[in-house]
C-alpha cells in the first residue's frame, strides 16, 4: 500500500500551515476570512501581477501628446 505524502502550504494571508488536499476547501487559504482579505487587497489594487517596468516615455509618445494638445 502506498501512503500519500501530505503536503502543506502557507496561507498567503496569515502564513498558517494549510493541508493541500480536498479537505481544505479554501486552499491555499486557511479560511474564508483569509480568502476574502486577499480578494479585497486585489480589488483595492494592493496586489499586482509583475510586468516589465514602464517608464514615462513608454506611457506617452510624441503622437499621443500632439493629439492631446491639438484637441484641447
Amino acid at each position: 500500500m502506498n501512503k500519500e505524502t501530505i503536503q502543506f502550504v502557507k496561507c498567503p494571508t496569515c502564513q498558517k500551515d494549510v493541508e493541500w488536499s480536498d479537505k481544505s476547501i479554501y486552499r491555499p487559504f486557511c479560511s474564508k476570512r483569509c480568502q476574502l482579505i486577499d480578494l479585497g487587497e486585489w480589488a483595492n489594487e494592493e496586489h499586482r501581477i509583475a510586468d516589465k517596468e514602464i517608464s514615462e516615455q513608454d506611457l506617452w509618445s510624441e503622437d499621443d501628446l500632439s493629439d492631446y494638445v491639438g484637441k484641447h
